[in-house]
């Protein structure tokens, strides 16, 4: 039975091929939105929290302030309004899913860069 649905994904999924991005890291999602007959490209800039699920049913949860109120959205990686997704930096985090973050304000809520040895 499994093999069948795996079968399904890998056929009839369409692959949107994404830079890799995790936990940490800060991330820019361009999606279109439609209103009547119109559509239009709108981003989404913050810390992607955590990610969940693995082929068809992947998603990514990405948080932003705006002003003083936190934002939190969440992406299915095939949903077919994504139109691209850019890393804007990489962040170093120990977890896996960062949900103490929500918590976080001023200097705490600043994640540090990760360096890449040369």
């Amino acid at each position: 039975m499994s093999n069948l649905v795996d079968f399904v994904n890998n056929e009839f999924v369409t692959r949107k091929d994404f830079p890799e991005f995790s936990a940490g890291d800060t991330i820019t999602v361009y999606y279109e939105i439609k209103e009547g007959e119109k559509t239009r490209t709108q981003f989404f800039k913050g810390v992607v929290i955590q990610r969940r699920g693995t082929g068809a049913t992947e998603t990514f949860t990405i948080r932003k302030m705006s002003g003083a109120i936190g934002v939190e959205r969440i992406f299915p990686v095939n949903l077919p309004a994504l139109q691209k997704v850019e890393v804007n930096q990489r962040g170093k985090v120990r977890r896996a899913r960062i949900y103490y973050f929500r918590e976080l304000t001023g200097k705490k809520a600043k994640i540090k860069e990760r360096r890449y040895k040369n």
